[in-house]
Formats: structure tokens, sequence, C-alpha cells
């Protein structure tokens, strides 16, 4: 590598450091003490354990959400939780997006998945809100389904009679922890070759 190639490396570096974030990566999930480590906060999850990796803290609190700024994959990214409660994610995710002029292509939404056993994940480019309240939100206020997302596994309900709302709000086992944390890992691995635009590589390496 020559010198100039050096210099262009460092003086991109130094632009993606200084200026707006490229990237909006949200993590669905309800606030408080009470929904910790429930199966409708894997995306929390998600945030908090890339949060932990990059020892950065999301905890400054705008757009109705706690966010954060990264360094991932060579590009500048604003970690978001939404504060608005799941069905109301939506007015958290468009409140950033408009205030940095973010594009829906350069969003990912990490959330929980009901029909994924726990661990696993799915990523996909874009897709309908299936059935979750989160997503529908986010849809329904920027108007556009065409945003990444990364789908978290949790576990179907134990039978089919079984209150929708209270297995989503139920808290994790305690052998499946284990599980929900390589699924963050991974999750967190994922997102770093999203925002370098290997989004295939992604889902060939992590998709279930």
């Amino acid at each position: 590598m020559g010198i100039m190639d050096i210099f262009a490396q460092l003086s991109a570096s130094s632009q993606n450091s200084g200026g707006k974030p490229q990237w909006l990566i949200v993590g669905l999930g309800n606030p408080g003490m009470t929904y910790e480590n429930t199966r409708h906060n894997a995306g929390f999850m998600t945030i908090d354990a890339l949060a932990k990796e990059h020892n950065i803290e999301v905890r400054n609190m705008k757009f109705k959400g706690y966010c954060g700024e990264v360094m991932l994959g060579g590009q500048k990214c604003l970690l978001l939780k939404p504060n608005t409660y799941m069905n109301n994610s939506g007015e958290s995710v468009v409140a950033a997006m408009q205030f940095y002029k973010l594009d829906i292509d350069h969003v990912i939404v990490v959330y929980d998945d009901i029909s994924l056993d726990p661990g696993k994940l799915r990523i996909r480019r874009k897709g309908s809100d299936g059935g979750h309240n989160g997503i529908k939100s986010i849809i329904a206020l920027t108007g556009s389904q065409d945003f990444s997302r990364i789908k978290v596994g949790v576990g179907k309900k134990p039978h089919k009679d079984y209150n929708l709302a209270d297995w989503v709000l139920s808290k994790f086992k305690k052998d499946e922890m284990p599980l929900m944390e390589d699924a963050c890992k991974n999750a967190c691995a994922a997102l770093e070759l999203m925002v370098q635009d290997k989004t295939d590589a992604a889902m060939n390496k992590f998709n279930a």
C-alpha cells in the first residue's frame, strides 16, 4: 500500500468519525426494568451487546429513545433503543431519520421473532410486518417496507392457545439465556457486515 493510499484511508476514517451517522441501527423493545430479558426485548439486548462490545454507552435521550454512536465496519452508526414502547416504535425511528436525513435503505432494525427457535437469526433486506407491532409502526410512519432487518428467534408459544402478549412479555428461561447471548453476538457480527453493504454475506453466514 502506497503512502497516498494510507492518507486516503485516514482521511475517509476522519470524515466518517466526525460527520453525521451513515446508518441507523434500531433495536426494538420496551423500556424499564420490568421488561428486561423478556422475549420482546431481543432488539434491546442486541444493542446492549453491541455497545458492550465496543465499550460505548447508549444512554443519550434523544429522538424519543436512548441512543449512542459507534464506528462499525468503518461506518459511523447511530444506535437507537426507542423509548416509546413497542407499538409506537416508528415515532422514534422517523425522528432520527428526519434529523440526520437518512434514507430508509440505511436503516437496520433488530427485533424478536417467535417463529424462530431461541438463538436463531434470520436476516432480510425488506418485508412485511409479519404481525409484529413494532415493525408495523415503523412501516406505517416511514411509508416503506424497504429497510433491512435482523430477526432474533425467541421461540414459539408453548401451545396455540397461549396468549401471545403474555408469551412475548415473558422472561427467557435460564437455559435459553446462553442461546440468546450467542444470538446477540452473531447479530452484532451481522450488523458489521451489513453496514459495509455485505448483507448477502451476513445472510449466508447467519441465516437459520
